[in-house]
């Protein structure tokens, strides 16, 4: 790669970044080769799980044959030969799984499908194999799928999902936001996180809601109840109110526990007083 080529990738990379936020914010003096780039999110709105893709292995299947009860999806858009942007946005996935306690196949599913027709299931396949040789997790291969499809099934679910992307005529790349979508296990979209790189607290507060509070320990329910997202932030920040009511819940806990071994000793001296007087 030259440097001419080098500096149109980085000036493009940063210029994607910015274009991946939400379209509620204002898009003024976006260049004329991005208009129609970006991420319409249809939060509360269901994925067309009967959208057909072929897998790693060739396999014909549908989104919703890669869902598994109580499972929360991180649906993550891209193409294989991507020359920049898409290997940073799954090495930036790749970071996070590595980074989360939960782990796909156990706890979620993972679905990185092609927005480019032109690429079958070999170039899925090589993603997946470099991938799965670096992830050191048992089951993670059954739960990261990679997938590859036509054209009208790729633009029904990037439609439903509010990916906007197009093809640059002359170079054939994909202009895309870096931005993934999480899905509850019944397919309806419940979050979007913007940008190449995604802090584990994040990504596990998405998966957590996602899944409707149905994945994680009780100690990480209790902790991820106290977090909400915020848009204007993009990140998640303590929600006061749940942390009074978990610390008051705490102190009745804590309140109780002590009145009962108060009471239970009380009762043990009082018992072994009036076993004294009897004798």
């Amino acid at each position: 790669m030259d440097m001419r080529t080098a500096l149109k990738f980085a000036v493009m990379f940063s210029v994607l970044l910015v274009a991946g936020k939400a379209e509620a914010q204002l898009n003024q003096g976006k260049p004329a080769a991005l208009e129609g780039v970006g991420v319409d999110e249809k939060l509360g709105e269901t994925i067309p799980l009967d959208a057909t893709f072929t897998d790693s292995d060739g396999n014909k299947v549908t989104i919703a044959d890669l869902m598994e009860p109580g499972k929360p999806v991180l649906l993550n858009p891209l193409y294989f030969e991507c020359p920049m942007l898409c290997n940073i946005v799954v090495e930036g996935v790749f970071k996070v799984v590595e980074e989360l306690r939960w782990s796909p196949g156990r706890d979620y599913t993972i679905i990185s499908f092609s927005i480019n027709p032109e690429e079958d299931y070999t170039l899925a396949a090589q993603s997946k194999e470099r991938l799965m040789a670096d992830l050191d997790r048992r089951g993670a291969s059954d739960g990261w799928h990679f997938l590859t499809g036509t054209e009208d099934q790729i633009q029904k679910l990037t439609g439903a999902t509010g990916f906007e992307y197009k093809k640059d005529e002359k170079t054939g790349e994909y202009l895309h936001a870096a931005s993934i979508m999480l899905i509850s296990p019944e397919g309806v979209i419940t979050r979007y996180l913007h940008g190449a790189q995604f802090p584990e607290f994040d990504l596990r507060n998405a998966l957590y809601e996602a899944a409707d509070g149905q994945i994680g320990s009780t100690m990480e329910r209790a902790i991820l109840y106290c977090f909400t997202y915020d848009p204007a932030s993009e990140s998640y920040v303590p929600v006061a109110m749940n942390i009074m009511k978990l610390g008051g819940l705490a102190t009745l806990i804590f309140l109780g526990i002590f009145l009962g071994l108060f009471w239970t000793k009380e009762r043990r001296s009082s018992q072994s007083h009036k076993f004294e007087i009897q004798e």
